[in-house]
């Protein structure tokens, strides 16, 4: 049974005293005491507190709920990868976010933040309790709130740039009003490496363990471009851990595949009887608006330069040319209209990442197109939907589950972190090195192709064949650094298309402010859409980084300082 996450611990059953003054030396009734806690069951429920914030649900929570949440969707659509969804009016405040109209006190950037300190702050709370027992062995519990902490902070640095740590001292001492003079890359190293020398290697569902540690402090070097450094911990991980890539790349969205070995990392998600803080809360606006089961709100569609990338010739992508040509798209044609889907050849992993016109939908049937699509032909959302985020026809009652005005709270996991991942980040890290090893990059790059040549592809619905011309073979060679680097981050586009990773990767290569403002030019003209353009703003090197959220500047009297730019 998956593992649920617990949404409050310590404030079930808060009773209100209404007179007297036994208030002041009587615990309140279902309040446990700081002494009651300093013990093996306290210390495992302020962990399992800090593991539940991973999904953004807290009391007394700011900024926009959805925003909260670990798999990042909405800072998708920034990006190449993905549209805002649903008409230009719906949700304004993400609007702006998309079309880079970005405003200081904008509620996603404080919902985020709101989230991520308060899920460090539980991390804090796990390891001041520790400090409080001084009986026992708390050491692997220790290390599961360091890697924790540093997973939140390292959240926090790829968002903000500049966010202020809070360390157990600060919340001991109820500092938490702490300047931001730079990147906190120190200190998230220093709770990863501490947490490789506390953990045990052994894979417990929805935990954190010591390969789990390595991967994030290489993902932390790459980020800050230590790849001499990244490289031995992806190794490492690579040739003596655990994980292996699942042989179909669609259990890493489904239940079937849930914690199966290529999961390295996931958010324990859970589909309850009724309303419950067991789903996927963040993600509850990124259904079809209308589909098979009636659902909302038709968030987050994959954009046509994305779907146009996975377009192949001999089995590899057109690394540079991909955007020349458009695979056929239904825009601006209904539902009851003649339509015939792209003949050309296509990565077969396109059709498990986006949602086409007369391709199956995880077993719904066939995507009739506008029928299925909440946007007009005037709103810049386009003709696609999202699939990895949406639960399989025959997964329905296990995976559905129920939030406010009836929306999809999906049990589905998020996987935060996929052996996938930690084949492409050692093979980036090979090529950029200080010695680059291409056969290296090589052959991490061709394993995660191999798995998508060797899948089965999405079928035509009565399983007699492929659904589309789906052709996809491994590279022979890189015949220099430069198509090495270029072939690398390709496949981490094709690979890791909407999961929440691009805009983050486009950041982190300085390469953001060409390849998005390209795309804006180059998405009008496919979905020739008048004034399209006139909607966006430029993307500018301000953007590389999101704002500080007003609302934390003014609370800090103007300790915190604002990103430049805004």
């Amino acid at each position: 049974m998956k593992k649920k996450i617990i949404f409050s611990i310590m404030l079930a059953g808060l009773l209100l005293w209404a007179c007297g003054e036994e208030f002041t030396t009587v615990a309140p009734t279902g309040i446990l005491s700081d002494d009651a806690l300093q013990n093996a069951t306290g210390v495992d429920l302020k962990l399992t507190a800090a593991y539940s914030a991973m999904d953004g649900e807290r009391v007394d929570r700011q900024g926009e709920p959805v925003s909260a949440g670990g798999d990042n969707w909405w800072a998708d659509v920034v990006s190449d990868d993905a549209h805002r969804g649903s008409t230009d009016g719906d949700n304004t405040e993400l609007f702006q976010i998309e079309t880079l109209d970005w405003q200081t006190g904008n509620g996603w950037f404080l919902g985020r933040w709101s989230a991520l300190y308060g899920a460090v702050n539980a991390c804090n709370a796990v390891l001041s309790l520790i400090n409080q027992i001084p009986d026992g062995d708390f050491t692997q519990q220790a290390g599961e709130a360091y890697f924790l902490r540093g997973y939140y902070n390292f959240e926090l640095q790829k968002f903000y740039g500049n966010p202020p740590f809070i360390s157990v001292d600060n919340l001991d001492n109820i500092e938490f009003n702490q300047p931001n003079p730079g990147p906190i890359w120190a200190q998230i190293e220093a709770d990863f490496t501490e947490a490789i020398n506390s953990l045990g290697d052994d894979v417990i569902t929805g935990r954190a363990n010591a390969w789990v540690a390595k991967a994030f402090l290489g993902k932390a070097y790459l980020y800050q471009g230590k790849y001499d450094q990244a490289l031995p911990l992806f190794q490492d991980v690579i040739n003596n851990g655990p994980y292996a890539l699942n042989a179909e790349f669609v259990d890493n969205f489904n239940l079937a595949g849930e914690n199966a070995s290529e999961s390295m990392f996931a958010i324990q998600f859970a589909a309850d009887d009724g309303r419950s803080f067991n789903g996927n809360g963040a993600g509850t606006l990124n259904f079809p608006g209308g589909g098979p089961l009636g659902t909302c709100c038709g968030f987050y569609q994959p954009t046509q330069d994305l779907v146009n990338a996975y377009q192949t010739s001999g089995g590899l992508p057109l690394l540079d040319t991909y955007a020349d040509t458009d695979v056929v798209s239904d825009y601006a044609i209904n539902s009851d209209e003649p339509f015939t889907p792209h003949t050309g050849p296509l990565d077969p992993r396109l059709d498990y990442t986006v949602s086409r016109r007369g391709i199956d939908y995880n077993g719904f049937g066939i995507n009739p197109g506008k029928e299925w699509i909440r946007a007009t032909f005037s709103d810049i959302s386009g003709p696609y939907l999202p699939k990895k985020n949406v639960y399989q026809a025959d997964e329905v009652d296990a995976q559905r589950g129920t939030g406010g005005w009836g929306s999809d709270w999906s049990g589905i996991n998020y996987n935060v972190m996929r052996f996938a991942d930690v084949l492409l980040m050692a093979a980036e890290a090979a090529v950029e090195q200080a010695n680059p090893n291409l056969p290296l990059a090589l052959e991490y790059v061709n394993r995660v192709r191999n798995r998508a040549k060797n899948m089965t592809p999405v079928q035509t619905v009565d399983g007699s064949a492929d659904a589309a011309n789906y052709q996809i073979e491994p590279y022979a060679s890189f015949a220099n650094q430069a198509e090495a680097r270029k072939a690398v981050r390709f496949e981490r586009r094709l690979e890791f298309g909407m999961e929440g990773h691009r805009l983050f990767d486009l950041r982190r290569w300085g390469i953001a402010m060409e390849t998005i403002n390209t795309y804006i030019q180059n998405e009008g003209e496919d979905l020739n859409l008048s004034g399209y353009d006139s909607k966006f703003g430029t993307y500018q090197p301000k953007h590389d980084l999101f704002p500080i959220p007003v609302n934390a500047i003014d609370g800090s009297g103007g300790i915190l300082e604002q990103n430049p730019g805004y």
